[in-house]
């Protein structure tokens, strides 16, 4: 294996444990809250859950602009850059987090309002929004840092962080409901405890590999007008980005909704043959970011296109592995998830459909993380933009005559649209 494949595995391995720590702890939650004896709990517990879900999904742009400003800073061995980047996305991470505490009375019923659960379903969910969003400092502090590291080329940090986290957040549910009786309120300080846990983990592991950094003190000109105005600019486009792509998302679930409950229950579960295979790609995802970056810091273009060529080799053979994974044991899987025999007969109508998203969304995957290192987010805005067209007008145009199909091929046309563009305006991060 050669030297790139080496650096590749290195930052993707670490970063796919971590992604694929995230749905366990989900699981073991649903779990712990179904042995409470309610079903309102569970339903608090899904709404509360995707309440946050939708908030930190929206500001992801701490960790994406961070560590592609940070990948490069350290190509061109800039170290009091990197130093002022990592004071400015932390700094700008707690501000917005002290902000969404602030104005949480009127998110959490703007969106319990849309949401209309039950009376019982939404009083709980208030309970255990309320507890969650003092943990809102620690986990988008924890996006900063995370960005920070692998710009750094460092994804076992956050791998440790995140394995720990969870280990945490288990174990202080599992005493605060069954140990102290405590019921929602239980779950959701359980999870507050460990968010801080993890960013009090992430500062000291910090401090003890990166102290050197501070040798000089504090940096001057951490908040010089023209490296604040390119932080948001990058981060703006990343932005407006993620609330495209969570409005594609959610629409696609919302649309399934509309042909039927069977149909909302298959899109939901085929959907995580998606999910599972973006924990993995988003690995190598993190790896270009932090090679792609490095090497369009240090101005070396024959490096940068070595990154690329061997990420791709990487996508491509990731892609054939999930198809023919997909292809053999994607009914065990179906079957997995559900034993509900409507659900699973009406899936095997639409499974095939699962068989093309390693090839649909390969690419872009690979292509984000490129362009997150390049800090190129104009052109990551605009392929959003245009594939997102492309999924409204393909759904509109296909759903009178198709149906659930016609969601399902405007939803892979938007992952291949994704990166086409991304393909096509690929000579743009090349001038270097």
């Amino acid at each position: 294996m050669n030297l790139r494949n080496q650096q590749i595995l290195h930052i993707a391995l670490p970063s796919i444990v971590s992604n694929i720590t995230v749905p366990l702890l989900g699981l073991i939650d649903v779990t712990i809250t179904g042995h409470i004896g309610a079903a309102a709990y569970i339903g608090a517990i899904a709404v509360g859950g995707m309440l946050f879900n939708i908030i930190y999904w929206m500001f992801a742009f701490l960790r994406m602009g961070t560590s592609g400003m940070t990948a490069q800073a350290r190509g061109r061995r800039d170290f009091e850059g990197i130093v002022k980047l990592l004071i400015r996305s932390l700094s700008i991470a707690l501000g917005i987090s002290f902000l969404l505490i602030l104005l949480s009375p009127i998110i959490r019923e703007t969106a319990l309002y849309f949401i209309t659960p039950s009376a019982e379903v939404g009083h709980l969910a208030r309970l255990y929004f309320n507890i969650c969003i003092w943990g809102s400092p620690a986990s988008l502090g924890l996006f900063a840092l995370n960005g920070w590291f692998i710009g750094m080329q460092n994804s076992r940090t956050p791998m440790f962080i995140a394995i720990s986290q969870n280990i945490v957040n288990i174990a202080a549910s599992l005493i605060l409901v069954f140990g102290l009786g405590m019921k929602v309120e239980g779950i959701a300080l359980g999870t507050v405890i460990a968010q801080w846990i993890g960013f009090g983990a992430a500062l000291l592991l910090l401090h003890r590999f990166y102290s050197r950094l501070w040798k000089r003190g504090y940096p001057q000109g951490t908040w010089n007008t023209g490296a604040l105005l390119r932080f948001f600019n990058v981060n703006r486009d990343i932005f407006l980005r993620t609330l495209c792509l969570i409005f594609v998302h959610f629409f696609f679930i919302s649309a399934g909704a509309k042909q039927g409950d069977t149909e909302l229950a298959v899109n939901t579960l085929l959907m995580q043959f998606f999910t599972l295979y973006s924990y993995f790609m988003d690995g190598f995802a993190f790896a270009g970011e932090a090679l792609a970056g490095k090497a369009i810091g240090a101005r070396n273009l024959a490096i940068y296109r070595d990154v690329v060529k061997n990420l791709f080799g990487w996508g491509v053979a990731m892609a054939l592995l999930f198809t023919l994974t997909y292809l053999f044991a994607g009914s065990w899987f179906t079957h997995l998830l559900t034993s509900d025999a409507a659900v699973i007969h009406t899936a095997t109508t639409y499974q095939y459909w699962t068989l093309l998203i390693p090839l649909c969304g390969m690419a872009a995957f690979i292509w984000d993380g490129i362009y997150i290192g390049a800090t190129a987010t104009r052109h990551m805005l605009l392929s959003m933009a245009v594939s997102m067209g492309i999924f409204f007008l393909l759904y509109f145009l296909l759903i009178p005559a198709l149906r659930n199909h016609g969601l399902w091929i405007a939803f892979l046309c938007y992952l291949a649209m994704r990166g086409m563009v991304l393909t096509l305006t690929r000579k743009q991060i090349e001038k270097i």
